[in-house]
Protein backbone atom coordinates (compact mmCIF):
# COMPACT_ATOMS: atom_id res chain seq x y z
CA UNK A 1 0.00 0.00 0.00
CA UNK A 2 1.16 3.57 -1.06
CA UNK A 3 -0.97 6.34 0.29
CA UNK A 4 -3.53 4.54 0.78
CA UNK A 5 -3.93 2.82 -2.60
CA UNK A 6 -3.54 -1.01 -2.55
CA UNK A 7 -1.89 -3.24 -4.98
CA UNK A 8 -0.18 -6.08 -6.24
CA UNK A 9 3.50 -6.29 -6.91
CA UNK A 10 5.28 -9.56 -8.03
CA UNK A 11 8.68 -10.35 -8.96
CA UNK A 12 9.46 -13.16 -11.16
CA UNK A 13 12.81 -14.67 -12.06
CA UNK A 14 12.96 -17.33 -14.73
CA UNK A 15 16.39 -19.08 -15.16
CA UNK A 16 16.99 -20.72 -18.27
CA UNK A 17 17.87 -24.07 -18.46
CA UNK A 18 20.08 -23.18 -21.73
CA UNK A 19 24.41 -22.89 -20.85
CA UNK A 20 24.10 -22.72 -17.03
CA UNK A 21 27.16 -23.39 -15.03
CA UNK A 22 29.09 -22.63 -12.33
CA UNK A 23 30.99 -19.08 -12.54
CA UNK A 24 33.99 -19.44 -14.98
CA UNK A 25 33.44 -22.67 -16.27
CA UNK A 26 30.34 -21.33 -18.40
CA UNK A 27 30.62 -18.42 -20.74
CA UNK A 28 29.47 -16.51 -23.56
CA UNK A 29 27.17 -18.17 -26.54
CA UNK A 30 26.77 -21.80 -28.29
CA UNK A 31 25.93 -22.23 -31.61
CA UNK A 32 21.95 -21.35 -31.47
CA UNK A 33 22.64 -18.31 -29.70
CA UNK A 34 21.50 -19.13 -26.05
CA UNK A 35 23.51 -17.17 -23.35
CA UNK A 36 25.34 -18.13 -20.49
CA UNK A 37 23.61 -17.70 -16.77
CA UNK A 38 20.19 -16.01 -18.75
CA UNK A 39 17.79 -14.93 -16.13
CA UNK A 40 14.69 -13.30 -17.54
CA UNK A 41 13.42 -11.31 -14.60
CA UNK A 42 9.47 -9.85 -14.64
CA UNK A 43 7.94 -7.19 -12.78
CA UNK A 44 4.21 -7.06 -12.39
CA UNK A 45 2.41 -4.30 -11.31
CA UNK A 46 -1.88 -4.90 -10.74
CA UNK A 47 -3.87 -2.21 -9.90
CA UNK A 48 -7.76 -2.45 -9.95
CA UNK A 49 -7.72 -4.51 -12.36
CA UNK A 50 -5.27 -3.03 -14.64
CA UNK A 51 -1.71 -4.59 -15.06
CA UNK A 52 1.79 -3.75 -16.04
CA UNK A 53 4.70 -5.46 -16.69
CA UNK A 54 8.39 -4.60 -17.09
CA UNK A 55 10.84 -7.62 -18.32
CA UNK A 56 14.74 -7.29 -17.61
CA UNK A 57 16.98 -10.18 -18.82
CA UNK A 58 20.62 -10.86 -17.79
CA UNK A 59 23.10 -13.06 -18.98
CA UNK A 60 26.84 -12.82 -20.32
CA UNK A 61 27.99 -11.20 -22.82
CA UNK A 62 26.66 -13.67 -26.18
CA UNK A 63 29.39 -14.14 -28.27
CA UNK A 64 32.20 -16.65 -27.94
CA UNK A 65 34.79 -16.71 -25.13
CA UNK A 66 35.63 -18.35 -22.03
CA UNK A 67 37.49 -17.47 -18.90
CA UNK A 68 39.27 -20.98 -17.28
CA UNK A 69 39.25 -21.04 -13.73
CA UNK A 70 43.59 -21.06 -12.83
CA UNK A 71 44.92 -19.73 -9.76
CA UNK A 72 44.86 -16.07 -10.01
CA UNK A 73 41.81 -14.49 -8.42
CA UNK A 74 40.02 -13.53 -11.72
CA UNK A 75 40.89 -15.68 -14.70
CA UNK A 76 41.72 -13.26 -18.09
CA UNK A 77 38.82 -13.92 -20.44
CA UNK A 78 40.01 -15.47 -23.58
CA UNK A 79 37.30 -14.48 -27.27
CA UNK A 80 37.81 -17.49 -29.37
CA UNK A 81 39.24 -17.33 -32.70
CA UNK A 82 38.20 -19.90 -34.55
CA UNK A 83 34.76 -19.36 -35.29
CA UNK A 84 32.10 -16.95 -36.34
CA UNK A 85 30.68 -15.03 -33.52
CA UNK A 86 27.94 -13.44 -35.60
CA UNK A 87 26.16 -16.24 -36.23
CA UNK A 88 25.28 -17.12 -33.31
CA UNK A 89 25.76 -13.23 -32.14
CA UNK A 90 22.32 -12.30 -34.82
CA UNK A 91 20.56 -15.75 -33.33
CA UNK A 92 20.17 -14.75 -29.68
CA UNK A 93 19.02 -11.15 -30.71
CA UNK A 94 16.74 -12.17 -33.28
CA UNK A 95 15.39 -14.49 -30.28
CA UNK A 96 15.65 -11.28 -27.84
CA UNK A 97 13.35 -9.34 -30.49
CA UNK A 98 11.07 -12.08 -31.02
CA UNK A 99 10.15 -12.37 -27.43
CA UNK A 100 10.57 -8.99 -25.79
CA UNK A 101 10.92 -6.55 -28.64
CA UNK A 102 13.25 -3.30 -28.67
CA UNK A 103 16.50 -4.04 -26.96
CA UNK A 104 18.46 -1.92 -24.43
CA UNK A 105 21.82 -3.20 -24.23
CA UNK A 106 23.54 -2.01 -20.72
CA UNK A 107 27.12 -3.43 -20.90
CA UNK A 108 28.64 -3.06 -16.88
CA UNK A 109 31.92 -4.73 -17.55
CA UNK A 110 35.05 -2.82 -16.86
CA UNK A 111 36.41 -0.51 -19.70
CA UNK A 112 39.97 -1.56 -18.97
CA UNK A 113 42.48 -4.19 -17.79
CA UNK A 114 41.40 -7.48 -18.79
CA UNK A 115 37.96 -7.09 -19.70
CA UNK A 116 38.81 -4.32 -22.06
CA UNK A 117 38.70 -6.87 -24.94
CA UNK A 118 35.17 -7.71 -24.07
CA UNK A 119 33.42 -4.67 -24.01
CA UNK A 120 35.57 -3.18 -27.22
CA UNK A 121 34.09 -6.84 -28.94
CA UNK A 122 30.69 -6.68 -28.08
CA UNK A 123 30.65 -3.09 -28.85
CA UNK A 124 32.13 -3.99 -32.59
CA UNK A 125 28.95 -6.44 -32.89
CA UNK A 126 26.23 -4.53 -32.03
CA UNK A 127 27.81 -2.16 -34.25
CA UNK A 128 28.36 -4.35 -37.17
CA UNK A 129 24.76 -6.33 -36.68
CA UNK A 130 23.21 -1.86 -37.50
CA UNK A 131 19.79 -3.19 -35.75
CA UNK A 132 17.76 -0.16 -35.04
CA UNK A 133 15.96 -2.76 -32.41
CA UNK A 134 19.15 -3.30 -30.25
CA UNK A 135 21.00 -0.36 -28.42
CA UNK A 136 24.31 -0.51 -26.67
CA UNK A 137 25.62 1.56 -23.84
CA UNK A 138 28.99 0.21 -21.90
CA UNK A 139 29.00 1.93 -18.51
CA UNK A 140 32.26 0.79 -16.74
CA UNK A 141 30.20 0.21 -13.28
CA UNK A 142 33.56 -0.72 -11.21
CA UNK A 143 34.97 2.59 -12.38
CA UNK A 144 32.18 4.86 -11.59
CA UNK A 145 30.34 3.55 -8.63
CA UNK A 146 34.09 2.34 -6.64
CA UNK A 147 34.49 3.14 -2.94
CA UNK A 148 30.20 2.69 -2.57
CA UNK A 149 29.48 5.68 -4.67
CA UNK A 150 25.93 4.68 -5.68
CA UNK A 151 25.02 7.81 -6.39
CA UNK A 152 26.94 7.86 -9.33
CA UNK A 153 23.89 5.18 -11.15
CA UNK A 154 22.36 8.26 -11.76
CA UNK A 155 24.97 8.77 -14.96
CA UNK A 156 23.68 5.49 -16.12
CA UNK A 157 19.93 6.47 -15.52
CA UNK A 158 20.71 9.83 -17.43
CA UNK A 159 22.26 7.89 -20.40
CA UNK A 160 18.83 5.44 -20.63
CA UNK A 161 16.50 7.80 -19.44
CA UNK A 162 14.94 8.27 -23.64
CA UNK A 163 14.57 4.52 -24.20
CA UNK A 164 13.30 3.63 -20.57
CA UNK A 165 10.17 6.30 -21.15
CA UNK A 166 9.61 5.01 -24.32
Amino acid sequence: SINGKCFDWLLVSRRSCFRAGVRYYVRGIDSEGHAANFVETEQIVHYKGSKASFVQVKSLIPFFWSQRPNLKYKPKPQISKSVNHMDGFQRHFDSQIISYGKQMIVNLVNQKGSEKPLEQTFSKMVNSMANGMVRYVAFDFHKECSRMRWDRLQILMDQLADQQDE
